[in-house]
């Protein structure tokens, strides 16, 4: 199955973070917080303003991004996990440094 957002809606499968921390401990699953980094999976087309006329958005798929903690709505697809939430709650595009 296949979601496309509608509006300004992004869909975002979570980015995992390493399992282990310095000195080789293991964080079981029950105490680690969930990642507010995330790649964009598909972005709607964008906010319909007022004049009728489409504002695109800034994210495209592909891009890596950075949320809040208690964002967007989790929704499962064909066993894949996949956060779905409004292009205003992504607090910044990640990108590497040159």
């Amino acid at each position: 199955m296949k979601a496309r957002p509608l509006h300004d809606r992004v869909l975002l499968k979570r980015i995992e973070e390493a399992q282990t921390v310095k000195g080789g401990i293991i964080i079981p699953d029950s105490a680690k917080e969930k990642p507010m980094e995330g790649e964009v999976i598909s972005a709607g087309p964008g906010k319909v303003m007022e004049d009728g006329k489409r504002s695109p958005l800034d994210v495209k798929s592909g891009d890596r991004v950075l949320f809040g903690k208690y964002a967007g709505t989790e929704i499962k697809i064909d066993d894949e996990e996949y956060v779905i939430m409004r292009e205003e709650e992504i607090l910044a595009v990640l990108t590497k440094k040159n």
